[in-house]
């Protein structure tokens, strides 16, 4: 079977001798048709994010068609297409107890701390596969998983119809926040150094933060660069009483004054995926509902042989990457 696997730090390739997945009792085995690329993958290419083994498969953004059902699950079947929500808490910890699974000390993640999921077949936990219609266009189903996390830290960030709100980087996963915060009824603007990013985010329907007047604030800012210094000039545009959600991640500490914090009454809060089953489920009816087409964020598709070329290429455009892989469930049912 083939996957695009890392073999060494900065080093992808496509291979063809994978084992066929194991399907156990609570799985499904899912013939995968497309997988986005985000940043994360990015930072396990790089070595700045460790992997337990290498080779080792990558993505996580992954969505196809059922082909296999385990034994004992009985709400997904053989040609249903479906969405991996692929974090897998453990549901039994007192985070995940809380409805905070995004905390949950246990939690597995696809691409992360176990194979991933850029693969022609993979087996998945069934309950964090999420039926999605035929009918939807592949380019705004394989968004699903990151327009998750856009509409999770628009949500934590309390932002109010009417309101204002900075997003500071038009990478992949800002384009989304800002499509969400639209869609919450904000008014977005984007703070972005990169010319093609900026363009495309003005394009998509975001306001220009360098055209506001100098000193302009925000009721909320959205951080998803991760780049500690953009964290510091984001948090400088906060309006008092304001609320920062950092979405962005960085091993590298950033400055932050506890009196700009405590005079203007800041909040600063990490907003970290999105937590189980409550998120994933009001993304897919919220774009079943309305017209919100997140795969207008995606500008370059490859197929699974040129994996190398996207994952080189996906820090480099505008936009968001994915791959294509064949449909084979016909000849592996």
């Amino acid at each position: 079977m083939k996957a695009a696997v890392l073999v060494a730090p900065d080093e992808v390739a496509v291979v063809d001798d994978r084992p066929e997945p194991s399907c156990g009792p609570r799985d499904v085995v899912v013939a995968v048709h497309g997988v986005g690329l985000c940043g994360s993958d990015l930072a396990v290419i790089s070595g700045r994010r460790a992997v337990p083994s290498l080779p080792w498969v990558l993505g996580h953004e992954a969505f196809g068609v059922v082909i296999a059902a385990g034994e004992e699950v009985t709400d997904r079947f053989a040609g249903q297409r479906v969405v991996v929500e692929p974090n897998y808490p453990c549901l039994a910890c007192p985070a995940c107890a809380a409805g905070a699974t995004a905390g949950c000390a246990h939690r597995r993640a696809a691409g992360i701390t176990e194979p991933g999921l850029l693969a022609e077949r993979v087996a998945v936990p069934a309950r964090f596969t999420w039926p999605v219609p035929a009918d939807w266009d592949e380019t705004d189903v394989v968004c699903v998983e990151p327009f998750t996390v856009a509409l999770n830290a628009v949500r934590m960030s309390g932002l109010a119809a009417g309101d204002r709100c900075l997003v500071a980087g038009a990478g992949s996963q800002g384009l989304l926040v800002a499509m969400a915060a639209a869609h919450a009824g904000g008014v977005p603007y984007i703070v972005e150094p990169h010319k093609g990013r900026r363009a495309l985010a003005l394009r998509l329907g975001a306001g220009d933060a360098a055209g506001l007047p100098a000193g302009t604030s925000f009721p909320v800012v959205i951080e998803t660069s991760g780049a500690p210094e953009a964290f510091e000039r984001a948090l400088e545009r906060l309006a008092p009483g304001g609320t920062l959600i950092a979405v962005g991640q960085s091993p590298r500490p950033a400055r932050l004054t506890t009196f700009a914090l405590v005079q203007q009454r800041l909040t600063v809060r990490g907003c970290l995926i999105y937590d189980h089953p409550a998120d994933f489920s009001r993304t897919i009816a919220m774009l079943g509902e309305h017209d919100l087409h997140p795969g207008r964020v995606l500008r370059e598709r490859f197929e699974l042989a040129e994996a190398p070329k996207a994952f080189a290429r996906a820090a480099e455009i505008a936009g968001k990457t994915w791959i294509s892989l064949p449909r084979t469930e016909e000849t592996h049912p």
